[in-house]
């Protein structure tokens, strides 16, 4: 066993970055969930593998089967949909798990890695398809948070790897690999996992999008939603506010999330994220105009981080806001 308790380390650093996410973040929900069971997993691992508390290593398996449906569940509630009764449901592998450990635990060498690819599989699967397929993220955060979540997703599935590497080593008699294996990969896997909860781009504003979809041929029904939201924006200005989710929008005009992001694609050949971005840049130009300077017409536009304002205003204008302020004067 390494002579430093690597996971009670990684453990200590995730347990300040869960009081950082609650005092300062303020973030209560299911991701602070998940930083707080991967804190307590490195902790059990610790006490479990190197300080031979006996107690823990019933535990370890049961708090590492927790982990993979509290990111499911975190990445569906976060993203995608509002909590639902129907998420006990995924309590069903921890207690397969808690099972398995009092009638024959051999299968647990296969059930725990079983668990965690398959979460992350999943995870990686829904979050590949972009921003318009996260509907509760805010838009100006672009596709960053679907490639948060593809991270996360494939820290579960390396860590279900690691669980196989341990089979391997066990069956060619390289057992005393284990415990560098356990200290090593479930630390990197937990910290990577622990550390991504507390992006901003799951809350607040990120960098801006990827390419667009391509645009397709819009119908009547497209047009009259494009109409409907068109009157939306230019009446209510809901761009304006940078904490705007594609859910909020879809409430507003009364139109399902998909409807409205496939009639934006087609009929502008743009995601949401950019068709919105594009007119909290209108609104920034004018404030230039007016006399604001930069940051306070970032700000009153509808973004909060200047790396994105910048980007979507190189975009959608061909220059620096600077550059195009000056352009603007000559």
């Amino acid at each position: 066993m390494p002579s430093l308790p690597i996971p009670m380390i990684s453990a200590l650093i995730l347990s300040c970055l869960l009081l950082r996410l609650l005092i300062v973040d303020k973030r209560h929900g299911p991701l602070a969930m998940l930083l707080a069971l991967c804190a307590l997993q490195g902790l059990i691992i610790s006490l479990a593998q190197h300080f031979q508390v006996s107690w823990a290593r019933p535990l370890q398996p049961v708090t590492a089967s927790l982990i993979p449906p509290m990111a499911w569940v975190a990445f569906q509630t976060t993203a995608v949909r509002k909590p639902s009764a129907r998420d006990a449901v995924h309590l069903i592998g921890p207690f397969c798990v808690v099972a398995a450990l009092l009638i024959q635990p051999q299968p647990l060498d296969f059930l725990i890695p079983a668990v965690f690819a398959g979460y992350g599989l999943a995870i990686v699967w829904q979050s590949r398809k972009g921003a318009d397929a996260l509907p509760r993220m805010r838009l100006e955060a672009g596709d960053m948070p679907g490639l948060v979540w593809q991270i996360i997703g494939w820290a579960l599935i390396a860590s279900a790897l690691s669980d196989g590497l341990i089979v391997l080593v066990q069956i060619i008699g390289m057992g005393y690999l284990q415990p560098w294996i356990i200290s090593i990969a479930s630390s990197t896997t937990l910290a990577v996992i622990g550390v991504l909860t507390l992006s901003g781009a799951l809350g607040a504003g990120a960098p801006d999008p990827e390419e667009a979809a391509a645009p397709r041929e819009a119908d009547a029904l497209d047009a009259q939603i494009m109409t409907q939201l068109d009157a939306l924006m230019a009446q209510a200005q809901p761009y304006l506010n940078p904490d705007l989710t594609m859910s909020q929008l879809s409430r507003r005009l009364r139109v399902p999330v998909k409807q409205l992001s496939g009639a934006i694609n087609r009929v502008t050949g743009d995601n949401v994220s950019r068709y919105i971005n594009a007119a909290r840049i209108a609104a920034a130009q004018n404030a230039l105009l007016s006399g604001e300077n930069v940051t306070a017409a970032m700000l009153g536009a509808g973004f909060n981080t200047k790396s994105n304002f910048n980007r979507e205003f190189l975009r959608v204008a061909g220059a620096s806001p600077s550059d195009w302020l000056a352009q603007q004067r000559a």
